[in-house]
């Protein structure tokens, strides 16, 4: 763990290989959004800009900043010295819903996880790049229904939508595997059902995903995709505080829960 200074291009670096960057086009990679040679001791962490968000960063003294999504961003209005990252998909499928094992030991999975779905980045006449799995099957201990929307409110700070499944594809008081996918499609649902999941957990809910979930008869948990990178904001922050012991500061957004 570095305990000497560190600068945005170190941050750079860890969070490519972090986030396994890699994999996706140089469109998607995300990275160093605005230069600086700046030291770095305190970091501010947020999903996009938000109003006042310069009264912020002089409130809180951060050195670098990094975005999810910097679309809106001004930067006249911000110190011109400060270091800004920003990272959008490579963010979204790897500490969000999706192949997430930091996020499946928190859900109290045993054993192995097994990729479920890929997606995969065309770069050019023959040329491809790594594969990237949509989701993960784990297995859990067994437990009731309620019980398992008890975790996953105490895990995001609430869900959209939930169903426990009907028939012999519902959720049991013994079931104990699960899907969780950063997509609810049709086909990403039945192949979940096909390989033994009964209960199927995404971020967003999705009605052409429902079709399938009826079909099945699979459980499922919308979490929302703002509680989901939420969560994956203060795992951000961990990831950062582990490597560097730096002080973060996250901004995080008012979410209005629905249950």
């Amino acid at each position: 763990m570095p305990t000497s200074p560190f600068y945005l291009d170190n941050l750079a670096e860890f969070l490519h290989n972090e986030l396994t960057a890699d994999r996706y086009s140089d469109a998607e990679r995300g990275g160093i959004y605005y230069p600086s040679k700046r030291p770095i001791r305190r970091i501010g962490l947020a999903l996009e800009p938000f109003p006042k968000l310069a009264d912020w960063i002089s409130e809180t003294q951060i050195d670098a900043l990094w975005l999810h999504r910097p679309w809106q961003l001004d930067l006249a209005n911000l110190p011109s010295d400060i270091g800004i990252l920003t990272h959008h998909l490579p963010f979204d499928e790897t500490l969000t819903m999706g192949y997430n094992p930091r996020m499946a030991k928190e859900m109290g999975a045993v054993g192995e996880l097994v990729p479920l779905g890929y997606k995969q980045d065309i770069i050019g006449p023959g040329k491809t790049l790594p594969q990237r799995p949509i989701g993960m099957l784990m297995e859990i201990t067994p437990r009731e229904f309620d019980q398992c929307l008890t975790a996953i409110k105490n895990l995001f700070g609430g869900y959209d939508r939930a169903e426990a499944g009907h028939g012999s594809g519902a959720w049991q008081p013994d079931s104990c595997r699960i899907a969780v996918v950063g997509a609810m499609t049709d086909a990403l649902v039945r192949e979940a059902a096909s390989k033994g999941a009964t209960m199927y957990i995404t971020g967003t809910y999705r009605k052409p995903g429902q079709q399938a979930i009826d079909a099945t008869g699979s459980a499922f948990i919308a979490v929302g995709h703002r509680r989901s990178e939420v969560w994956g904001l203060r795992t951000l922050a961990d990831l950062l505080r582990e490597q560097y012991s730096v002080e973060c500061i996250i901004h995080e957004p008012t979410i209005l829960s629905k249950l």
